[in-house]
């Protein structure tokens, strides 16, 4: 294992973050209110899932039960 200088690490990380393109405001926002419509429309589209398997399941047991 190599031993790095502190000074010299510090340097690189500098340089290194200074390549890093960091997104714009409306970017973020963008994407965050793309995320949030995403999951919203997974969250209705598994609650008619569910619906339909828990009344499918309901009506076999009811008929078999």
């Amino acid at each position: 294992m190599a031993i790095t200088n502190p000074l010299k690490f510090i340097q690189q990380t500098r340089g290194e973050i200074s390549k890093v393109v960091w997104p714009t405001r409306r970017e973020v926002l963008l994407t965050t209110v793309m995320v949030l419509v995403m999951a919203t429309l997974t969250a209705i589209f598994f609650f008619f899932v569910d619906l339909l398997i828990r009344t499918g399941l309901q009506l076999v047991l009811g008929v078999f039960g």
